[in-house]
């Protein structure tokens, strides 16, 4: 199960096809969002809407302030005052703008090695082991607590936010509002403007100070309201869950509390660089098909040293470009991060740049630079074409998940191609 609810930022000049509504969905698309500063730019991928998604907004503040107070009598009936809908929703009016950023999130696809060069450029480590430094004490304290390592809550609050320098200035309420008041994803938007209007009401922060992304995102660590009322702690003891102040005290042990309760486990990877031994059989590399390292060894998977992987737990073999990149052995903690986003991508970027936090060295494989990621439209020719050939990839979606990474497998098994999976341009042509 891959549902959880955080942000979705789109302030980036590229951003990505992925299905994973922030803390709450999750797919497996070879795409991402990525930036040019990456002092500055969240690397969140984000959701990309199908094209059956796009309706035409019931645009206008007439229209809108209609809506708002039939939203206000459903509010009430949730349990939300008189007088904090009176404060939050004073004054609001519709933003255009913000349905404008909904639609036009850009469909550039890029390949992980070029999302990782931002996620782990050697600004970011460096900016990060500053991070550690600075804030040491409250970080070890929070490991102390929830289990969880400083270099991953720190990885998190690098790619969410910078490290708290890009954390959104947009009214959460007012976003929401005109988001839930848009057919597109009304409900899932109007479930976050409550919980939205339920932090107020507690107390937690004013309707004024309560920004973030433009589609709700907030603090640090980019938390949706409903993932606040679920995770979010009150680390520093002052009577407040404050995740949007400049300390980060509690939006980093909120990070920490979130994957802790969601399985995470001290001292177990999230992932190792493997190197995969002549003739390996990559029918098996998929996330569905488990082995102690032990066992992998005893098959030739070992460790980039050449010597075995300790036997941290189960796990399997990913191959995030197919069999000319990087090979991954993961275990449980890669889906702990994924239930934070569900996009591999962020999950590597998340566990590289916390291995780099504590030192570890960069990937020593060499990932195939010249290849070109298949574009949104590609995507669905190549689905389409997988699928009349009696390879069904269960949807036309241009999202390279699960179901489509199985129907390439199989197609390549019966071409007698090297079986990685991989949805390449080259694998279209052929179809083609």
């Amino acid at each position: 199960m891959r549902k959880c609810v955080s942000g979705i930022i789109a302030a980036a000049l590229w951003a990505s096809i992925v299905q994973a509504e922030s803390h709450n969905s999750a797919d497996r698309s070879q795409t991402f969002q990525l930036a040019s500063a990456d002092i500055t730019v969240s690397l969140r991928p984000v959701v990309r809407p199908s094209a059956k998604e796009y309706r035409v907004s019931t645009e206008g503040n007439a229209r809108f302030q209609a809506w708002l107070g039939a939203f206000r009598e459903r509010a009430e009936q949730q349990g939300i005052s008189v007088a904090t809908l009176d404060r939050a929703l004073a004054g609001l009016t519709y933003d255009k703008k913000i349905i404008e950023r909904d639609r036009n999130q850009a469909e550039f696809s890029k390949p992980i090695w070029e999302y990782l060069d931002a996620a782990v450029s050697d600004t970011r480590i460096r900016n990060g082991r500053a991070g550690l430094e600075r804030h040491h004490a409250t970080l070890t304290r929070i490991e102390a607590q929830y289990g969880v390592e400083k270099e991953v809550v720190t990885a998190i609050w690098g790619l969410e936010t910078s490290f708290g320098t890009f954390r959104g200035s947009d009214q959460t309420i007012r976003s929401l509002a005109t988001l839930a008041f848009d057919a597109r994803r009304a409900q899932f938007f109007e479930t976050q403007l409550i919980a939205a209007l339920r932090i107020v009401q507690a107390g937690d922060v004013s309707a004024g100070n309560m920004v973030g992304s433009w589609a709700g995102a907030m603090g640090h660590t980019q938390f949706m309201p409903t993932s606040y009322l679920d995770h979010a702690v009150d680390f520093d003891g002052d009577g407040r869950r404050d995740i949007w102040s400049e300390d980060p005290t509690d939006a980093l042990a909120s990070a920490a509390a979130y994957l802790a309760r969601h399985g995470w486990t001290k001292g177990q990877p999230w992932g190792v660089e493997v190197r995969l031994p002549q003739g390996f059989d990559y029918a098996v590399a998929k996330r569905g098909y488990t082995l102690m390292p032990s066992d992998w060894a005893a098959r030739g998977v070992l460790g980039r040293n050449g010597t075995p992987v300790p036997d941290y737990g189960q796990a399997a073999i990913l191959l995030p470009a197919g069999g000319q990149g990087v090979a991954l052995m993961i275990f449980d903690n890669f889906g702990v991060i994924e239930k934070y986003n569900g996009a591999d991508a962020y999950v590597i970027g998340i566990g590289h740049l916390s291995d780099r936090l504590a030192g570890q060295a960069p990937f020593q494989a060499n990932w195939p630079r010249g290849d070109r990621v298949l574009s949104f439209t590609e995507k669905k020719e190549l689905q389409s074409r997988l699928t009349e050939a009696g390879f069904d990839t269960q949807g036309i979606d241009g999202r390279t998940g699960p179901n489509t990474t199985d129907a390439v497998r199989a197609y390549q098994l019966a071409q007698g191609l090297l079986p990685d999976g991989y949805a390449s341009l080259k694998l279209l042509e052929r179809l083609r």
